[in-house]
């Protein structure tokens, strides 16, 4: 809403019959006051109308007047308004715990074929472009119009669709668990975040919520990142900023907060175990040392950038060299499992957590070669692109992390300090994402870092060419 001009002397504001006149050095505070009640009403309006409160009753829902006399009144208003904050908040908590134990399913059976398949890599890497094929089966015989995973969230988030089948749910944790056991390079956050915004968008289409928007399509996509990361922080800024790049859905925090709170607590408990290194080298804030900042987050933010522009134009010229999906994954899993399994017996497959430790072990100079991002890059991209299933985050943070260690030998900084900043600033450039990555990276590293990235992510962001790994992602 925009600002208004203040006139001389005094001013006449009307709200249900009541002239008051008001000096002209309050007016700007009351109208940003008024302003403030009347947005905060209109968002939350909605979610109070199952109380059996209606826009007759209340007069500030849907742009009425927010002016009263009474005292009472005012505090009937706030009481209503705040009840239905406290409703979201209290629907998160039961939607997060649900979402917490189906992602500590996914996640605890995810890392135990990834164990399993690194001591069989030589079984059972040939058989990933049969395991391409059943996948490609499995979405066209069940699951018609889930195949478009990430991308029918975000058209649901927009507006655009109104449901999500549930059979997502079971064909993508299958698949992702498919494409690992048989040494695809893939993530797995997107399959979390895709199962918690089919429970939620389930869930809230079935309660007597009148219009809440995608408020919980945006409460299981926090839960389902929060679940799987177990960064309740990140995951709630990750999915009230991802839809629409440089706009927050300011409408859905609280609720995505608890939700968030909820399912990382739901899946410990359920033993999915927290990744989290403290990193104690820093970097001191002089000139030189912002100097070397900068040009860490002009790398990152360039890499994520060019990960995105390249998963996007792979997917389409794959499509086009070889339209018949059963074909395209059938050759491209041929190719990957020769070179899977010629470059160091499956060193790029799976998520990259073994490139992640290396550069994080105190030892990253010597553990990461200097090609390591590079290779993850190619290959992850190679992978989704061919039509397995998974994530592209988790290879994100590999990536990231190994370029740092190579950067930190050119800049003469600590390999692990910036494996850390990599690691958090390649995903937000890559998600197009600006808090989400600074909380990330302290909520894994430390919060005793929290300038240093803030300073790379920021740089990052403004340097990662406005790409993103989600390409129905709207710019505000």
């Amino acid at each position: 809403m925009g600002k208004r001009g203040v006139r001389a002397g005094t001013r006449t504001v009307h709200g249900n019959h009541l002239t008051q006149t008001v000096s002209t050095a309050m007016m700007p505070l009351r109208n940003e006051r008024l302003r403030w009640v009347r947005l905060v009403a209109d968002d939350f309006c909605c979610y109070v109308m199952p109380l059996g409160i209606t826009p007759r009753q209340e007069s500030f829902c849907f742009g009425g007047e927010v002016s009263e006399s009474s005292a009472s009144s005012r505090i009937k208003r706030l009481l209503n308004t705040y009840s239905g904050l406290v409703l979201m908040g209290a629907v998160g908590i039961p939607v997060g715990i649900i979402v917490g134990a189906i992602c500590a399913l996914f996640g605890r059976v995810l890392l135990a074929i990834g164990a399993f398949r690194d001591e069989h890599i030589t079984l059972l890497i040939p058989f990933l472009a049969l395991m391409g094929l059943a996948i490609v089966l499995a979405y066209r015989t069940w699951g018609k119009g889930t195949d478009r995973g990430m991308s029918l969230v975000f058209d649901v988030g927009h507006g655009r669709e109104d449901a999500i089948s549930p059979r997502l749910v079971p064909l993508i944790m299958l698949s992702t668990w498919g494409t690992h056991l048989f040494g695809g390079s893939a993530g797995r956050e997107g399959v979390a975040v895709q199962i918690g915004a089919t429970v939620s968008h389930w869930i809230g289409r079935r309660l007597p919520f009148q219009d809440p928007g995608n408020t919980f399509l945006l409460i299981g996509m926090a839960a389902g990142f929060a679940g799987l990361f177990r960064t309740p922080l990140a995951a709630t800024v990750f999915a009230i900023e991802v839809l629409v790049a440089g706009r927050m859905e300011y409408r859905a925090l609280f609720p995505a907060l608890t939700a968030s709170l909820a399912a990382s607590m739901a899946s410990g408990a359920l033993g999915l175990e927290k990744f989290d290194v403290a990193v104690v080298a820093s970097c001191a804030l002089d000139l030189p040392g912002l100097g070397r900042l900068a040009v860490l987050g002009i790398a990152f933010g360039m890499v994520g950038g060019a990960f995105a522009w390249c998963l996007a134009h792979a997917k389409t010229f794959a499509a086009r060299l070889l339209p018949n999906p059963y074909i395209r994954v059938a050759a491209m899993g041929l190719a990957l499992s020769a070179i899977l399994f010629a470059l160091w017996q499956g060193r790029y497959c799976g998520l990259g957590t073994n490139l992640i430790s290396a550069a994080l072990n105190g030892n990253g100079k010597v553990a990461i070669m200097p090609w390591d991002w590079a290779l993850k890059f190619v290959l992850t991209i190679a992978t989704l692109a061919a039509g397995y299933q998974g994530g592209e985050v988790t290879p994100l943070f590999s990536i990231g992390a190994s370029l740092g260690v190579v950067l930190a030998g050119i800049l003469g900084m600590p390999a692990e300090f910036c494996a850390a900043l990599g690691y958090a600033a390649v995903f937000g450039s890559a998600t197009n994402t600006l808090l989400a990555p600074i909380l990330i990276g302290c909520e894994i590293f430390g919060f005793g870092n929290l300038p240093m990235f803030f300073i790379v992510c920021v740089v990052a962001y403004l340097f990662n060419m406005d790409k993103s790994i989600y390409a129905l992602q709207e710019r505000a």
